[in-house]
Formats: structure tokens, sequence, C-alpha cells
């Protein structure tokens, strides 16, 4: 059966960016029929005016719906969706010009229900978006489990770049009430049920994360709280390097300390390799994108980024193990109501 892609979105409070991203659709150099299905999540300001700009130039269907969380309004999506093959963008996002055509050849040449792809910064974000965008997807932090530019076994897809058949989501039910984490929740449950998962590191999107330092941080502090749930849910999943975040920001503590108890030039060391370490991704950052500004916020972003996750993690995983109260008791913030 010939592919037809839905592209389904979730929009919250909005309209500007989704403006960017239709945009960005319509010029798609993609040669097949496809449909956009925007969902509106119970936002205070519309996109209604958004979506009648582009209705001549997409097919283009507009859903409202009360406030339920994104993983819900993407279900909600994929259910109106008339495609046989879902694609899932934020609507932070852009997508390059060739970014269906190559989904479609790929998908053509070996076929997978679920596949996921990489983000990057656009030429067009300013410092602090492509000092979050290094941190996050740099191989040199952590960004080599999220998609680098090889391919990955036992790749979890997120929900700013990943597709599924209309299938996989009707035998799997989509998205679960967790948020952040129903993406790679839903990638271990369509592994469990023998579906098979594609990391394609061609299909790229700009993901523009419209944050600063202290939404960045209460964003990767989630993070670092959902994993250890779903590492409950699916025993098996569970890697030591998501451990590395914790590690680094407890060093850290430590380092700062020991000049503190030990009065010797040695004590210093461990914040010299802190140091250095941070130095070297400014040089790297700033290198990669032509800007210093970029570099001089890239070591911020990382210790906002190892220290909200890894603190997150910790916290989840103690309080976990040693709690008999389910997660939703414990954490009932990262969970949507029915």
């Amino acid at each position: 059966m010939p592919l037809y892609f839905s592209i389904v979105v979730p929009v919250y409070n909005r309209p500007e960016e989704l403006r960017e991203l239709l945009e960005s659709v319509a010029s798609q150099q993609y040669g097949h029929p496809f449909e956009m299905v925007v969902v509106e999540d119970g936002s205070q300001r519309d996109s209604a005016a958004v979506i009648a700009e582009f209705s001549d130039r997409l097919s283009l269907s507009y859903w409202q719906k009360p406030n339920t969380g994104p993983g819900d309004s993407r279900n909600y999506g994929m259910r109106k969706a008339q495609g046989n093959y879902i694609i899932l963008v934020d609507s932070d996002c852009l997508l390059p010009p060739e970014y269906l055509r190559t989904v479609h050849r790929q998908l053509e040449a070996s076929y997978a229900h679920c596949f996921g792809g990489r983000d990057a910064a656009h030429p067009s974000f300013n410092a602090m978006q492509k000092a979050i965008s290094f941190s996050m997807t740099s191989p040199f932090t952590t960004g080599g489990l999220r998609g680098s530019a090889g391919q990955q076994k036992n790749f979890q897809p997120r929900s700013f770049n990943m597709g599924l058949s209309k299938e996989a989501y009707e035998a799997s039910g989509g998205f679960g009430r967790i948020h952040p984490g129903e993406d790679p929740d839903l990638s271990l449950r369509l592994s469990k049920k023998g579906y098979s998962i594609r990391y394609i590191p061609e299909a790229i999107v700009y993901h523009k994360r419209r944050i600063d330092f202290r939404s960045f941080f209460r964003q990767v502090n989630k993070f670092g709280l959902t994993r250890p749930i779903l590492n409950r849910w699916h025993p098996g999943s569970a890697r030591l390097t998501y451990w590395f975040p914790t590690l680094f920001c407890l060093g850290l503590i430590a380092g700062l300390l020991l000049p503190v108890f030990w009065r010797s030039t040695w004590a210093w060391l461990p914040l010299a390799g802190y140091g250095g370490y941070l130095l070297l991704l400014a040089l790297l950052a700033a290198f990669k994108t032509g800007s210093a500004r970029v570099g001089s916020l890239v070591p911020a972003s990382v210790l906002v980024q190892f220290c909200g996750y890894g603190l997150g993690f910790l916290k989840s995983t103690s309080l976990l193990t040693f709690s008999n109260r389910k997660p939703e008791e414990l954490f009932p913030g990262l969970f949507f109501k029915s």
C-alpha cells in the first residue's frame, strides 16, 4: 500500500510558532499527497486565524478540544488522521524542505512501523536556543542517547520527530497519561508488541525550544523524574548511562566541597577537570555554530541540563525504591487526568 502521511501536531497557546511550522510544511519538496492535522489542546489563544491562512495551501484539518496534555492530544489527532502513516512533530519545530521526501524514501527502502529522527538548531535560532540545542544533541554531552548521526540500537523516538503506522497506533492505543516520557513509553510498548522501530538520522527537524535556563531546568528535571518510572514499567529498559547526569552532578558537588575540607592544591583537581570539560564544550560549540556568544552560553546550559536531569533522576529513583506508593501518587504533576 502506498504511503500516505498524516502530520499530527498538538498546539497550546502558540499560534505564532504554529504559523512558522505550517510555512515549513507548505514548503516541502514532496511530490505525494499528505494531510496536516492540528489539535488545539484547550488553548486560550487559539490558532484559527493561522489555520485560515494555510487552508488553500495544505490539506489541513483543525480540531479543538479541552486541555488534556500533548500525549492525549496526539492520540486525538491520530484518531482523526486519514493517512496510513502518522508523523508527529511539535509546534515549536520547523521541517527542512526535504523532510517528507527523506522519510518516504527511507521507509520505502526499509519499512518500519515506527521511526524516529533527530533534531538540530536552525541558523536563524538565537544564541540561547543554539546553546540549549547543542547541550541536548552533542555526543559529548548526552546527545548520543537522543540520536546522533550514526545508527543506533534500541532507539526510543521522541514525539517532536516521530512516526508510526496507523496499525501500530491502533494496536498500542497510542500515548499514555505520563508527561514527559510518553514517547519512550510508547516506543517500549511497541517494541514489546513486536513492531519494528527504526532510527532515521537523515530525518532532521529544527527544534526551536523557546525557553530560558529556568524553564530548561524545569523541563529536564521532569525528564529525570520520569525515567526511573519508565524503568519500573519496562523492566530491562534501564541503562547505566541514565545515571551519568546524576554522577556528574554529585561529583561536581563533591568537587566544590573538597577544597573546604582538604587544604591542598590537589583538592582543586576535580574542579579543574570539570572546568576543562566545560571549556572544551564551549570551544566545540563556538566552532560548530561560528558564534562565541553561543559558546559562552554552553557551559551554563550543560550544567543546567545535567544537574536538572541528574537531581530529578536521583529523587525519583530514591522515592520509588523506598516508598510503596504508586508513581501517580508520588509525582501527580507528571500525569494528566484521563
